[in-house]
């Protein structure tokens, strides 16, 4: 086979006219030459890091809509999953993906659960963590989210460390934040990575410390403005990823889509591709080719180095992409899920109070941190109940493994004027979480869940609405075009309810995300991400 086009040679900073052939899966020569096709030819994108079950879709699906956008590749981290279902999750993982051409590499995930303040639906101990890495197929060890138990040279996290370097395998870090001597310590520990940067202050530091610090821009997540001036430096040691990438939103784009809007900035489109294409696979050591003879055949062919507009996408030198059209297919698989919690009663959310102050979540747009505000109480008839008029809604979070008392706070910030919205998408242990106006409404939200063993919905006074999300209680068991649209029908009735955020779901998945400051729920209770303890719902 042979592929004629501009060639992008990202390492070596030059673009020439010239002919690739391929043969067994390999580019055999590069050779220049003179012809009249216009088209560039590139190594395709990696994404660096994502939780591919955020996409509410399995491997299999999730490959047939990022190679649509010139995606070869990913770093998927499976704690979503290994959450619900521990090493089998992650076994699941890797068979459903293995069985497409799309190159995924696991990892191990590190911290399951991600912390012991909140229950999830398995462990995953040091000696799992020495078996999964172990395996050829797991590339490294998953993101380090138990930063303070690094700090406090607590045995377990550190045996899982040792384990990683004893096999020479990348560690991934998860430091929201950590800045100073606290950062430094997390460093020399062995992490090699951070994702979670929100500023430009912490990610030069970071880098200047010799961390790799990823451009994260997903669904809810969104740190790109943030980082991509410090890319035409360190271009080096960069790399972007989407961490979290609903359907709806994969379906338009990916890594491609942060290349244009970097390359639109003026930064020298070597330097973003050396970001998106050669740094993940360099540091992951990972077997996907960067259009040197000898690799193998993973490239793409784009219309222009502006808006990176995917023509046709090439994984073993397979076309898995090509005029518009995906051409990997759906295959069959085995739906697991760990669901046993009985349906709730509206008696189950009630909170009796006379205090006259309460701590709220506030959530804040594009961001997982949040912030702990003081605001007044609404009580009726000795409950805490949501304030609609000043936007302080009750949310939830119901252990979905045992029937246990569903724990109670309150968030600013979701909009809602009538009904509820719930999940069983949320990180990382995916219990139920939902908000909403009432008692009632959440209610309904959290048992529409239970009778479908898992799924995000939204009711309100007339309607139910509900994407089931049958495998582990956290991905769909259809196409990633039927999730897609589904999950966008849902996005606009959370809205038509008053939600003024870009990405309801996304965020209220985050809202019991412990590891995360500042303030935020688990099904055991209120908890205090920067002192990493319980807080108490009433001031």
């Amino acid at each position: 086979m042979k592929l004629q086009g501009n060639i992008v040679d990202i390492q070596n900073k030059r673009i020439f006219k010239g002919e690739v052939v391929i043969e067994n899966k390999r580019i055999a020569s590069i050779t220049e030459k003179n012809h009249g096709n216009n088209h560039f030819i590139l190594p395709g994108f990696v994404d660096a890091h994502i939780h591919i079950e955020s996409s509410m879709l399995v491997p299999s699906e999730f490959a047939r809509l990022a190679v649509t956008h010139g995606t070869v590749a990913t770093v998927s981290d499976p704690h979503e999953i290994a959450n619900v279902l521990g090493v089998k999750g992650v076994e699941f993982m890797i068979k459903n993906g293995k069985q497409t051409p799309f190159k995924f590499n696991f990892g191990a995930p590190s911290c399951v659960p991600a912390t012991t303040f909140e229950s999830a639906g398995a462990v995953i101990n040091s000696d799992d963590i020495q078996k999964l890495l172990e395996n050829p197929d797991i590339k490294y060890l998953a993101e380090m989210m138990n930063y303070p138990g690094v700090l406090f040279d607590d045995s377990e996290v550190l045996k899982k460390i040792a384990w990683a370097k004893q096999y020479n395998k990348p560690i991934d870090g998860h430091a929201p934040g950590l800045r100073g001597d606290k950062i430094t310590k997390y460093i020399n520990a062995g992490i090699s990575t951070d994702h979670e940067c929100f500023t430009y202050d912490e990610g030069l530091e970071k880098l200047q410390k010799g961390m790799k610090v990823l451009i994260r821009e997903g669904s809810a997540a969104k740190n790109f403005e943030a980082l991509i001036d410090l890319l035409p430096e360190h271009y080096e040691n960069m790399m972007f990823c989407s961490d979290d990438k609903h359907p709806d939103d994969l379906i338009i784009s990916h890594i491609n889509n942060l290349c244009a809007r970097a390359v639109s900035k003026g930064i020298d489109v070597f330097k973003v591709l050396q970001a998106a294409c050669i740094n993940p696979v360099k540091h992951y050591n990972l077997d996907v080719g960067l259009v040197q003879e000898g690799d193998y055949a993973d490239c793409i062919v784009v219309e222009d180095l502006k808006t990176f507009k995917t023509l046709q996408t090439y994984i073993n030198g397979e076309l898995v992409f090509n005029n518009n059209e995906s051409l990997i297919k759906s295959i069959p698989f085995e739906i697991l899920n760990n669901f046993n919690c009985n349906k709730k009663h509206i008696s189950d959310f009630i909170y009796e109070s006379s205090a006259k102050q309460i701590r709220v979540i506030e959530a804040l747009e594009g961001q997982l941190v949040t912030n702990e505000i003081i605001e007044d109480t609404l009580i009726e008839n000795g409950n805490l109940v949501s304030n609609v008029g000043k936007d302080i809604l009750k949310m939830v979070v119901v252990n979905r493994y045992n029937d246990e008392k569903p724990a109670i706070a309150f968030i600013k910030n979701f909009g809602l004027k009538e009904g509820a919205i719930a999940s069983s998408v949320g990180h990382d242990s995916h219990n139920i979480i939902a908000v909403g106006v009432s008692d009632e409404a959440i209610c309904k939200a959290v048992n529409l869940l239970i009778e479908n063993k898992g799924g995000i919905c939204a009711v309100s006074n007339s309607e139910e609405k509900i994407v089931p999300l049958p495998v582990a209680g956290i991905m769909s068991d259809k196409d990633g075009k039927t999730i897609g649209k589904q999950y966008a029908e849902l996005d606009k009735m959370a809205k038509q309810l008053g939600s003024t955020l870009k990405a309801p779901y996304m965020t209220l998945s985050f809202m019991a995300l412990l590891v995360i400051p500042s303030l935020k729920l688990s099904d055991k209770g209120l908890f205090n991400g920067t002192d990493f303890k319980f807080t108490t719902l009433e001031v």
